[in-house]
Order: structure tokens, then sequence, then C-alpha cells
């Protein structure tokens, strides 16, 4: 953890009632989220849309999913890298993790619901896929602030027709005795926008610029949201990408969701973005082939920003 003067992240309240678009409420809220974006890599958004009965009962049946046999588990498999079950990893031996690709599409819960319960559990597909639809708005929330504070409006409808959200399911048990408490190696995340959601276990540290580690206090409305490398290569270095991990201390497991935002199609810098100060810095890029590259290199590496400069950098 970091010292007592360490540097806070920013909250913002993106729940408020008339927070419409092109009213001043919302043009200061814009402009909020994108400073906080790149001082920070990151802010703490309070949303209100996800109920508490809601949260409580998701985070209850994911106790259930990840008490399913590790057979059952290993099912949930993926042609693109950390999209399907990760688990029994040496490097990372207290987290596991499985997923849903395209989880706003009901078909696809139906299809992960299938693998994990032949028998059917329309409870757990009805309340994932309504979580992944509620965090998707907020995403697209975030993303419309970023693009209008820029004056990039017109990108705007291409950029939300060619996302598609990963959906994972996260736990992370309690470390045994002898083993590290590093749950989640520091890392930043490969998406456009990341948005995680937990139990009320902490454990989720984020790293600030002065290289402090500040833990996350978890609350039933608070949303973490990350800029992904995707995101930081976009805006041109504009925003950077956020250091996170996972530190488990206590005797209980820490439940987490996260949604993943990624683009398909190029995703390439807007010239607005570009100038004499500001040089372009990435060529345009291939998300899914993005994560291929990630996937091929050093886990310690892998867990590098400045890997993205290695793939697309200019």
């Amino acid at each position: 953890m970091g010292s007592q003067n360490q540097i806070e992240f920013p909250v913002i309240d993106l729940s408020e009632e008339g927070l419409n678009r092109g009213s001043k409420s919302w043009v200061s809220k814009c402009e909020e989220v994108r400073r906080a974006l790149e001082e920070y890599g990151c802010f703490i958004a309070e949303y209100d849309k996800v109920s508490l009965e809601h949260h409580n009962t998701i985070i209850n049946q994911m106790k259930e999913l990840f008490s399913l046999p590790l057979e059952v588990k290993v099912q949930n498999v993926s042609h693109k890298p950390a999209h399907g079950y990760v688990g029994r990893i040496e490097a990372i031996p207290l987290h596991e993790g499985l997923g849903i690709d395209r989880a706003t599409n009901v078909e696809e819960c139906e299809k992960f619901m299938n693998l994990m319960w032949p028998e059917g559990n329309k409870h757990f597909c009805e309340n994932a896929h309504r979580y992944a639809k509620i965090v998707a708005e907020l995403e697209q929330m975030v993303v419309r602030m970023v693009f209008e504070s820029y004056g990039l409006d017109k990108y705007l409808d291409a950029q939300i027709k060619a996302t598609t959200y990963l959906l994972r399911f996260l736990n992370y048990r309690k470390p045994q005795t002898g083993e590290p408490s590093i749950a989640f190696v520091s890392h930043t995340d490969k998406s456009f926008i990341s948005i995680l959601h937990q139990n009320d276990i902490k454990g989720l540290e984020l790293r600030n610029e002065q290289g402090e580690w500040i833990g996350f206090e978890p609350s039933p409305s608070r949303f973490v949201v990350f800029a992904g490398d995707a995101c930081m290569a976009w805006s041109n270095d504009r925003i950077k990408s956020c250091y996170h991990r996972v530190v488990m201390k206590g005797n209980e497991a820490r439940y987490a969701l996260g949604l993943f935002s990624f683009r398909g199609g190029t995703i390439e810098t807007p010239m607005e973005l570009v100038d004499d100060e500001r040089p372009l810095q990435y060529k345009p890029f291939n998300h899914d082939g993005l994560l291929e590259f990630y996937n091929t290199i050093d886990l310690k590496k892998r867990s590098e920003r400045s890997m993205i400069k290695v793939y697309c950098g200019v």
C-alpha cells in the first residue's frame, strides 16, 4: 500500500437523475470522466442501475458456478485468449475465471448455461444476461462521454456498433499456508474499457502514477472503470491504461464480475487527436490480433502496457 499522502482515485456519480446529453451536468461529467482517464487511467463510478437484490443474487449464483466440478468448468473454451476458463495456473494459483463472450446476446448466455448446467439453470442465465446489458450501458455512457469530450461525436455510432462484451466471472480463494497473497499479478487490461464489480471482500488494488498501490473499498453501487491498452492506443496516449492487481489477505473468497469491451474491425487513432505536440504513436490494428499477440509473449512482459507499442507502435 502507499503512504498516508497517497493520491486517491476519483469517484464519479453516473447514476444522477437528469444526467441528460447536452445538459450542463452532462458536459461537466464528460470532462470529469475524460480527465480521470487521462490522469489515472481509471475511476470509480457510483452507479445504481444494478439493484442490491440483483447484485446479491448474482454473487450467490457465482458461488454455485465455481463449486461445479473442474471437468465441467473446463468445457468453457474459446479461441480468444482469456475468454474461456482460466484456473489451476502455477503463476496465479488463487485465481479462477470463466467467461461469456458477447454476453449481451441472450443466446450466448444460454450456450454457457447449457455447458455448465445441461439440465438448465434459467435463473442464472437471465441474471447474467441482464447484468451484462446493464453494465454495457454504463460502458457505452463512458465511451460516449470520452468521445464527446474530445469532440469526436461523429465516430460514436461506429464505435458502439462494432463493440462486443465479454462477461467474466472471477473467483479468488484465500491463500493456504505458505502460498503467496498475490492472487493476480500487476497488469493492464487489453480491452477498450473494463468495468469491475465485486462482493464485499477487499483485494483489488490500483496503482497511481507515483507507483503507490491503493486498495479499492467495495460497495454494491461502486464499479471500477478502467481504460484498456486498446483505448490508450486509440487516444494516442492521451489516456493511459491503469495497472491493477489482486492481493488476498483475509479468510474469505473474493468474487468479482468483469465486463470487458472489445472493438471489431480496425482500431485507429482519429486524426483529431494527432498534432505537432502529439504525433501519431500507433498504427491501425485489429483487437483480436492484439489479444493473440499478447498470448504469444512471456507472462511478465504480457503485463507491461508498453507491449502494445511493440505490436502496433509507429
